[in-house]
C-alpha cells in the first residue's frame, strides 16, 4: 500500500514520531473519470498518487493537480487541502454611472470567505489519491511550526515558510536544525539594538578639541557627540546634536588650530543621520550605504540617543560586505576598476539571496549601490558645472529599486533650465554605452538620455508631460509610468523635485478618464479567466507550460498599484512598497490587501532571481512549474490566483467592462 513520501516536501521536515503517526491515519483513494469529490470528504489532506484533479469556484477553472503518468517531470506529486475555503475580493462598485466618471474611492480589501461557498474537486482521468486525516495533520502541525506555516490557509505564513525552507541545509533533520538555519536567514530583520553599541560619550559645543581628545581617549572612542551650547542635558535629544571623530581633530591639526583653544563646534558635524532603536539591521545598513557614514545613534522613542552603532560593528554583526562594495565604488577612477565593484553587486546578489535575506532588502541595498555606480561613471565622463546643471534620473524597476538582475537601461537627463553644453549628447552617448560595457544592457525601446526625449530641459521635460497627460495614447501611458518610476541617482536633486510637483499638477489637469485608460495595461496580458491552464504541462512541449513571471505576476501588481497610486495622487514615491503604504493610509486598499499584493511581489521577483542565477537568460522571466517542487507550485498558483482577484479588482473598480 502507499504512503507518504517523507523525501519530498512538506513532510519532509517530521520528526520519526510524527511521521508514524501520519501513517496511522493515511489511505488510498479512487476518483473515477469525472468522479466529484465528496464534501463530507473536505476534511482530508490529499496527494496525487496518479491521474488528474481539476478545481473549480463556481464553475469557474481555479487549478489543476497531477500525478503518477502526469507527473515524470515534476519534482514531486502534487497535493491540495480540501480544509481551504474559498476566497474572493469584496469590491463596493459605486452607484454612479460610468458616464460620469465618478471612480468609486471605496477601499479595495482583501479577500473575504465566501458565505457557504466552496471549491469542487472532480477527476479529469482515473486518480488515486492519498488522503491524509486532517485532524491528526493539525496534532502535528500544532507541534510542528515549520509544518503548520506551510499548510496555513494565510499566503504570506506559507511564502515565509516557504522561503526559510529552501534555504535550510537538510530539512529531514527536522525543526531544530530548521530553528537553528532561520535564526540566521533572518539576521537582516533583527532590530539594531541586537548589535552591540558603543556607549554614548557627550561633550559641549563651546569644549576644546582637547578636552574633546581626551574624553575620547578614557573611553577608548574615536568619536563623541557634541551637545549645543543653549541645551540643557536634560533635553539632549538626537535632532540637536552633532558628532566629533579622531578625523576632525587630525583636520583640525594639520590646519594648526590650537587644540585648547579651538571650539569643537567649529569642527563637528550637525544635522545627524539617525536610526530608531526599533528599526531593523538591514534597515541600518541601507542608511550607512545610502549616506557613506560610518556610526549611526540609535534613539528611543523620546529621541534620546542609547548608543551608537558603528559600521565596524554592524559588518562584524552580519557577516556581508556591502559597505567594502561602496567604498570600492567610491574610489574607483576608471572604468576597469568600477567594473570590478559591479561585479561584487553580483556575488553580493547571489550570497544574500542564498542565505534567505528578503528581496525586498536585497533589491534596495542592489539599488542603492547601483545608484552609486551610476554617481561615479556621471562624476568620471562630465565636467562640475554639468553635475550642478543636471539631475541623472533612473525609471522603471531600478527606480522603484525593485530591480535586482541588471536588465534594461532606464534613465534620463533632466537639464536646469538656461543651461547648456556643447557636450552633453556626447556626455550622454558615453554614459549608456560605459554603462552597457558594464553589464547594464541598452534599452531596447530607447528610455535612456541618449534619447533627446529622455535628455531635456526642465521646462520642455514638463511641457512633454503635460502632453502625454492629454490624450490616450498607449505609449503615453508607458512615459508617464516611467516618470512616475523616477528616482533621483546625482546632480541637482531640486529638478527631479520640481519634475514631480509639475506631475500633479498635470494629473489634476487631465481628463478624469485618465486613469481608466492608464490602469488597462495592467490587464492586457493574458485572458484572466484563463491564466491557469498553463500549468497542466503539455507532454512533448515541456516550453509550452512555462509562465512569464513579469507579464503574468509583476507587471499587474506594479502597474495596478501605480495606477491607484496615481488616481489618490500618491506621486512622491516611486516603490510599489511606499505607495502600498500610502494607499492603505489613503483608505484605497486595506492593510491586509496590501500586505498580500506585497508578498506576491515579493515571491515573483524571488522566483525571477531565481530563474537568472541559474540561466543565461538576461531578462529572466519564464519559469517552468514542472522544475518546481508542490510547495513551490502551490505558492505561485496561489500568488496567480492573487494577481487574478487584483486585475479583477481593478477591472470593476475603473468600471472597465463598459468601457
Amino acid at each position: 500500500m502507499p504512503h507518504l513520501d517523507f523525501a519530498q516536501p512538506p513532510f519532509d521536515i517530521l520528526t520519526p514520531a510524527e511521521r508514524l503517526s501520519l501513517k496511522k491515519h493515511t489511505q488510498v483513494r479512487y476518483l473515477a473519470t469525472n468522479e466529484t469529490l465528496p464534501i463530507e470528504d473536505f476534511q482530508y489532506f490529499f496527494v496525487v498518487l496518479k491521474g488528474h484533479i481539476q478545481q473549480t469556484l463556481n464553475g469557474e477553472f481555479v487549478a489543476s493537480y497531477l500525478g503518477g503518468n502526469h507527473s515524470e517531470q515534476l519534482n514531486n506529486n502534487d497535493w491540495f487541502d480540501s480544509r481551504r475555503l474559498p476566497k474572493t475580493s469584496d469590491i463596493q462598485l459605486s452607484t454612479t454611472s460610468a458616464v460620469d466618471a465618478d471612480l468609486s474611492h471605496s477601499p479595495i480589501s482583501n479577500a473575504d470567505e465566501l458565505n457557504g461557498a466552496t471549491y469542487h474537486y472532480h477527476a479529469i482521468e482515473d486518480t488515486l489519491l492519498l488522503q491524509v486525516d486532517g485532524s491528526a495533520l493539525n496534532k502535528v502541525s500544532a507541534q510542528n511550526h515549520l509544518l503548520r506555516q506551510l499548510l496555513s490557509d494565510n499566503l504570506s505564513e506559507r511564502l515565509k515558510a516557504l522561503e526559510q525552507r529552501r534555504h535550510s541545509p537538510n530539512p529531514s533533520l527536522g525543526l531544530t536544525q530548521y530553528t537553528a538555519q532561520q535564526e540566521v536567514q533572518q539576521i537582516m530583520l533583527q532590530p539594531v539594538t541586537d548589535v552591540a553599541l558603543l556607549p554614548v560619550r557627550m561633550i559641549d559645543a563651546d569644549s576644546s578639541l582637547q578636552q574633546a581628545a581626551r574624553l575620547m581617549t578614557d573611553a577608548g572612542l574615536k568619536h563623541v557627540l557634541v551637545r549645543p551650547t543653549a541645551i540643557a542635558e536634560q533635553d539632549t535629544v538626537a535632532s540637536t546634536l552633532g558628532i566629533l571623530t579622531d578625523n576632525d581633530i587630525c583636520r583640525a591639526v594639520s590646519e594648526a588650530q590650537n587644540s585648547a583653544t579651538t571650539p569643537c563646534q567649529h569642527y563637528a558635524s550637525f544635522n545627524l543621520h539617525t536610526i530608531d532603536s526599533k528599526d531593523d539591521i538591514g534597515e541600518a545598513l541601507l542608511t550607512m550605504t545610502r549616506y557613506r557614514i560610518h556610526r549611526l545613534p540609535v534613539i528611543d522613542d523620546t529621541g534620546k540617543v542609547t548608543g551608537i552603532l558603528a559600521q565596524s560593528d554592524l559588518l562584524a554583526h552580519i557577516g556581508h560586505h556591502s559597505q567594502l562594495i561602496s567604498l570600492q565604488i567610491e574610489q574607483a577612477d576608471d572604468l576597469i576598476s568600477l567594473h570590478k565593484a559591479v561585479d561584487l553587486i553580483g556575488r553580493y546578489i547571489r550570497a544574500q539571496h542564498q542565505n534567505g535575506v528578503k528581496i525586498s532588502i536585497i533589491s534596495r541595498m542592489v539599488q542603492m549601490l547601483n545608484a552609486q555606480v551610476f554617481t561615479k561613471l556621471w562624476q568620471l565622463i562630465v565636467p562640475d558645472e554639468v553635475m550642478k546643471n543636471t539631475c541623472v534620473i533612473v525609471m522603471g524597476s531600478e527606480g522603484r529599486g525593485e530591480q535586482i538582475m541588471r536588465t534594461d537601461q532606464d534613465n534620463a537627463l533632466i537639464i536646469k533650465d538656461g543651461f547648456s553644453h556643447p557636450d552633453l549628447a556626447q556626455f550622454a552617448e558615453t554614459f549608456n554605452q560605459h554603462l552597457a560595457t558594464l553589464g547594464y544592457p541598452l534599452c531596447d525601446g530607447n528610455m535612456m538620455m541618449t534619447n533627446p526625449m529622455w535628455r531635456q530641459p526642465l521646462q520642455q521635460f514638463n511641457a512633454q508631460i503635460s502632453l502625454w497627460f492629454k490624450n490616450t495614447d498607449p505609449m503615453h501611458s508607458i512615459y508617464i509610468s516611467a516618470i512616475l518610476d523616477g528616482d533621483y541617482v546625482c546632480g541637482d536633486k531640486q529638478l527631479l523635485s520640481q519634475l514631480r510637483a509639475h506631475l500633479i499638477i498635470s494629473h489634476q489637469l487631465a481628463e478624469p478618464m485618465f486613469v481608466r485608460h492608464f490602469v488597462r495595461a495592467a490587464l492586457q496580458f493574458g485572458d484572466i479567466n484563463q491564466w491557469w491552464q498553463k500549468f497542466v504541462p503539455l507532454l512533448g512541449k515541456t516550453s509550452s507550460s512555462d509562465i512569464d513571471l513579469k507579464k503574468a505576476g509583476i507587471f499587474p501588481i506594479v502597474h495596478g498599484i501605480r495606477a491607484l497610486a496615481l488616481e489618490h495622487n500618491i506621486l512622491q514615491v516611486p516603490s510599489t512598497k511606499n505607495r502600498l503604504k500610502g494607499l492603505v493610509q489613503a483608505h484605497a486598499l486595506s492593510q491586509e490587501r496590501a500586505d498580500t499584493l506585497g508578498e506576491a511581489l515579493e515571491f515573483f521577483m524571488a522566483q525571477r532571481l531565481t530563474v537568472a542565477l541559474v540561466t543565461e537568460d538576461k531578462h529572466a522571466r519564464q519559469v517552468n512549474p514542472t522544475t518546481l517542487s508542490a510547495l513551490e507550485r502551490d505558492a505561485l498558483k496561489e500568488c496567480l490566483s492573487v494577481v487574478k482577484s487584483f486585475k479583477n479588482q481593478l477591472l470593476h473598480h475603473y468600471r472597465l467592462e463598459v468601457i
